[in-house]
């Protein structure tokens, strides 16, 4: 079922099909600097306690000059939703199928993280299309965070 027009009449961007879609199309995400709040707040949300998260004395001890940003925790910061692309895809996005990461190097409370996805495959099938993003993370020095990879699955 279609979605009312009102929704259409509000969308940010230019509504786009599966077959506007182009490899290479890039969608930058909005920096964000870590702080305490993304750590207490991935930390409810995961219920991950390990100490190496949030203990800036246990860190140090380690050699860390703080805590470690979960790797999960940096992967969500590539969610396609913080940008344009599903406003640009609207209701043919039936929904992540498939992600993957490897995480390249820490990230630690006051770096910024400067996420973007990419389209890198695009395969039409019978009803629905397959959309492949490169998901990649850096921060504030240019070096690579996260580089990983994200599935999509539209109706045509």
């Amino acid at each position: 079922m279609p979605l009312p027009e009102i929704y259409a009449a509000h969308r940010p961007v230019k509504a786009k099909t599966f077959d506007d879609l182009v490899v290479g199309d890039r969608y930058p995400l909005p920096s964000r600097t870590l702080g305490d709040g993304n750590f207490t707040a991935f930390q409810t949300v995961s219920l991950d306690n390990h100490p190496i998260h949030y203990d800036v004395e246990y860190c140090r001890a380690l050699g860390h000059p703080g805590p470690l940003a979960h790797g999960l925790q940096v992967l969500c910061f590539t969610a396609a939703g913080a940008g344009l692309f599903p406003h640009e895809i609207g209701d043919a996005l039936l929904g992540m199928i498939e992600v993957r990461a490897k995480i390249l190097k820490s990230a630690y409370p006051g770096d910024t993280l400067f996420p973007s996805l990419e389209i890198t495959a695009l395969k039409r099938q019978r009803t629905t299309g397959l959309v492949t993003m490169a998901a990649r993370v850096t921060n504030q020095h240019a070096q690579p965070i996260l580089d990983g990879e994200h599935v999509y699955l539209l109706r045509l």
